[in-house]
């Protein structure tokens, strides 16, 4: 099932699952939508569900499902309630069928579509990222490399001149290690010799990681959790 041309094919499937997704996205971005709330979620941005949610996670799943048999694979979705094949088959398609939800309701970039195929043993095989604001598609595929649009993608170099920048969720403005955060990126930027060190809060998870790799200086990190229910499979 891992063979190079089996991921080369799911991924072309993948994306093409995100780009329709992105489109039913992009076609409620100026629209009043419904917006519910989770029963479930420790913040404002993790609780937050439209119904934008529910049609592009369908059309997702329409368009990988005829994988599940042919690859024998399982699924996971963020708006769908877990079956636990996942822990049965060799693989699964793990989807967030809009990441940074609260962006989308507060028509701000930082929303995406996400999609990744992963071992039963947890390995991401493939991923799949789109933005419907900017409407570029990003992949990646084990042992192939990582690509925006089909071109491969560089992470930018440190610019001397700039500090080093954490992008990271809103939540973390309560965190109870900011400061020391705060503090220990500025140790980093000067050992590094950049001009001091900044955190930026943006809505959307997947994004933010994506800015480490096109923006000079940028990083991006989450403290694991140690109380239980932390965490998401598809983030």
């Amino acid at each position: 099932m891992e063979t190079t041309l089996d991921l080369h094919l799911l991924c072309q499937r993948a994306i093409q699952a995100a780009r329709e997704a992105g489109s039913i996205i992009d076609q409620y971005r100026e629209q009043d939508v419904r917006v519910d709330h989770k029963a479930t979620g420790d913040s404002e941005a993790s609780q937050v569900v439209t119904e934008v949610d529910h049609k592009a996670q369908q059309a997702i799943i329409e368009t990988l499902e005829p994988t599940l048999e042919q690859y024998d694979l399982a699924l996971l979705a963020e708006e769908s309630a877990d079956d636990g094949m996942r822990l049965e088959k060799p693989a699964f398609w793990c989807i967030d069928p809009m990441d940074g939800t609260l962006a989308f309701v507060r028509n701000v970039a930082g929303f995406s579509v996400s999609i990744a195929l992963v071992s039963q043993e947890g390995e991401p095989l493939l991923g799949v990222v789109y933005d419907p604001v900017n409407h570029d598609c990003y992949h990646a595929i084990k042992g192939a490399g990582a690509f925006k649009n089909n071109h491969v993608i560089s992470p930018a170099p440190l610019n001397q001149n700039a500090p080093l920048v954490l992008c990271t969720d809103i939540s973390f403005k309560n965190h109870r290690h900011l400061q020391k955060t705060q503090e220990g990126l500025e140790k980093i930027a000067a050992a590094l010799g950049l001009a001091g060190a900044t955190i930026e809060f943006r809505i959307g998870a997947v994004m933010n990681a994506i800015s480490a790799l096109e923006t000079p200086n940028y990083c991006y990190f989450k403290f694991a959790r140690s109380d239980k229910g932390g965490g998401s499979l598809w983030d």
